[in-house]
């Protein structure tokens, strides 16, 4: 309990030592444009004597029934909201919508244990937009049961929650295509396989047991592209890394490519991993890309720069769709555009 020295100054205490009403000093915060100059430096003045620093949040939440805050479940440690470059795309698209609409962003980092569903429960927000999670992530029932509009990047597809994301299988096929061509010793360098977010090498890894979605989608569109090209999926070795690293890459790359038969061909599944794989080839001597071709995925900055073969999309463009569903958009047409760049990692 605060002691009456130090209760929250009102509304009220800020019209009288003003001499306007309780109206005015609410437009002064809400309305501007509706009171005079003269009003408003009084307002102004009084409410720096008594420390007032505008309406309680808590309290406008309850009037209005909404907060104006728009929340980001990630499915990560919370740095990965500042260290990944496809995080750092995703949640611009969603603050700058928040921005144009006056929202807040609050991003609600999830550990994979029980205080996850009660941390998103009262989380005080309108809607949620989600990062990619498993299909059986215990958090989705907490945002379905919070009765809150949520949209959901990547997937899994969730009856009464809305979905973003490209054709990720479509495009793991295009891209495969090009990347597996010519190849004997095809391999794909995975994120996560499942929760666990164990490192992995192993051969024929069937898609269809794979917990997230995303993953999920590109291994069946690598695989697609596999049998369309007359290769056995189970030769096929799946290297799934921890996390989205670089260096983690370039180490499954150098095993990858110091075996008795190296491959000749590996699909990473991001820009980083498959820079990791570059780094890999130039410090074992191998030739990008008559002895090894290489491709990544979102033709990031990172791929122009090192004349990598990527799959381009627009992460910022779905971010912002995402939040413009998520706060009622009617006629938002998700975006699904994916394209193939080729460069000079790939034959």
């Amino acid at each position: 309990m605060q002691s009456p020295a130090h209760r929250r100054p009102t509304m009220t205490q800020v019209a009288e030592r003003a001499g306007v009403s309780v109206m005015t000093v609410s437009y002064t915060y809400n309305r501007a444009d509706r009171v005079s100059i003269e009003s408003r430096n009084k307002v102004l003045h009084a409410a720096a004597e008594l420390g007032y620093v505008g309406p309680d949040p808590a309290a406008r939440s309850l009037r209005y029934g909404s907060t104006r805050t728009l929340g980001v479940i990630l499915g990560e440690h919370l740095t990965y909201a500042f260290d990944n470059p496809q995080a750092v795309a995703f949640l611009a698209g969603i603050a700058e919508v928040c921005a144009d609409r006056g929202y807040g962003m609050l991003i609600v980092p999830t550990a994979g244990t029980a205080d996850d569903s009660v941390r998103v429960g009262q989380a005080a927000v309108d809607a949620f937009v989600i990062w990619t999670m498993t299909d059986d992530d215990p958090v989705l029932d907490a945002v379905s049961a919070s009765g809150r509009p949520a949209v959901i990047h990547g997937g899994p597809a969730r009856g009464g929650l809305q979905l973003v994301s490209i054709d990720n299988r479509a495009a793991a096929f295009a891209m495969g295509m090009k990347t597996f061509a010519g190849a004997r010793r095809p391999a794909i360098l995975s994120f996560p396989l499942d929760s666990a977010r164990q490192t992995v090498i192993a051969s024929g890894v069937d898609p269809e047991t794979v917990q997230f979605p995303v993953t999920r989608d590109r291994l069946l569109g690598y695989r697609d592209a596999i049998i369309a090209l007359g290769l056995e999926w189970s030769d096929v070795v799946v290297a799934a890394t921890a996390t989205n690293d670089e260096r983690e890459a370039e180490s499954l790359a150098e095993q990858l490519l110091s075996v008795d038969h190296p491959v000749d061909a590996i699909a990473a599944m991001s820009d980083e991993q498959a820079v990791g794989v570059l780094t890999a080839a130039a410090t074992m001597g191998v030739s990008i890309p008559r002895a090894l071709a290489v491709s990544g995925w979102d033709d990031s900055r990172a791929a122009a720069a090192n004349r990598l073969s990527s799959v381009a999309q627009d992460l910022r463009a779905q971010g912002a769709s995402a939040a413009r569903l998520a706060l009622g958009a009617q006629d938002e047409a998700a975006p699904v555009e994916w394209s193939v760049v080729l460069r000079s990692t790939t034959s």
